[in-house]
Order: structure tokens, then C-alpha cells, then sequence
């Protein structure tokens, strides 16, 4: 039987992920509107995730006999002004949640929750994969510098984005 309070806080994450997945949202809106299709492409590709990584979250409490309690959605608090600006957005949303997978593996130690420990093993690791993915993104933004024909080359590699990454491969590239 699940405890409560571990309940509880799979159920907010599950929350945080949708939240997440609307946040890059609306930043493929912002990139679309300011013609990057590919980048509009990636983030749409990261919204994809999100969506999975919640769903991954509401699969462990119905297997375990919880209970789902799905919960409001915000509007996105996106002002950007920049492809750099957007992926900096992404970067500080993807710390901020890799900040609350640890917190729940914290309480999943504290509860003697193995099943949630496993599974927040695999998350521990993506979200290294997620904010290395968006750091190396950001450092090819700032090595172009604004030059129109670097942010049109990254524009259509960023294009190419297929699916999620598997086994370390390369996030902006990632085949399934």
C-alpha cells in the first residue's frame, strides 16, 4: 500500500510534469511566431516528453492502487525575447524539477518506498540528460552570437529531433 504523503507528492509531480510540457508549449508558440520552426520543433518534442514523464508518474500509482488526483494547470509565465532567452527558460524550468525529482526520492528514502525509489532512478538520470541536452543548446546559441546564418544551420539541425533520447545518445539528434 502507498503511504499518503508519498501519494501525495507523486501526485504533485505529476502535476509539475503536465505544467512542464505546457511550458514548453508555449515556448514552440514563441518560436514558431518568431520563425524557428526547428526550435518551435524541439520544444514541441520536449513537450511530448513531459507528457510521458507524467503519465510514467500516473502509471506507478494505479499500478500500486492509489489514486489519481490530477490538478489545475497554470498559464505559462513565458516572456522571451531571444532563442537564447527561451532555452535559458527551459534550462531554469529543468533545474527547478530535477530540485523536486530529488526532493521526492528524499522522501522516498525517508518513507522506505523502494518501488518509487526505482522509479525516480530513471528520472534522476534523465534529468541529467535533459539539462545537458538544453546546456548544449545554449552554448551553441551564445557561440553564434545572433549571426543569422548560425541560428538558420541550428534552426534546421534542431528540426531533425525525432523522438526521446535513448541510452545517452545525442538529445538534439535522438532517434527511437
Amino acid at each position: 500500500m502507498i503511504k499518503q504523503k508519498v501519494l501525495d507528492a507523486i501526485n504533485d509531480q505529476i502535476q509539475a510534469e503536465f505544467q512542464s510540457a505546457y511550458i514548453y508549449l508555449a515556448i514552440s508558440g514563441w518560436c514558431e511566431t518568431e520563425n524557428y520552426p526547428g526550435m518551435a520543433h524541439w520544444m514541441r518534442m520536449q513537450w511530448e516528453e513531459e507528457i510521458e514523464h507524467a503519465m510514467k508518474f500516473y502509471n506507478h500509482i494505479i499500478r500500486r492502487d492509489g489514486e489519481v488526483e490530477l490538478k489545475e494547470l497554470e498559464k505559462p509565465d513565458v516572456d522571451i525575447d531571444s532563442p537564447i532567452d527561451a532555452f535559458e527558460q527551459a534550462l531554469e524550468h529543468e533545474q527547478y524539477i530535477t530540485k523536486r525529482i530529488h526532493e521526492m526520492y528524499d522522501l522516498a528514502r525517508e518513507e522506505n518506498d523502494y518501488p518509487l525509489q526505482t522509479l525516480l532512478n530513471w528520472f534522476i538520470d534523465e534529468q541529467v540528460e535533459e539539462e545537458d541536452a538544453v546546456n548544449e543548446i545554449l552554448d551553441r546559441l551564445k557561440l553564434i552570437d545572433g549571426d543569422g546564418g548560425g541560428l538558420y544551420m541550428l534552426d534546421q539541425e534542431l528540426a531533425q529531433r525525432t523522438g526521446e533520447e535513448e541510452d545517452g545518445g545525442d538529445e538534439m539528434n535522438a532517434n527511437e
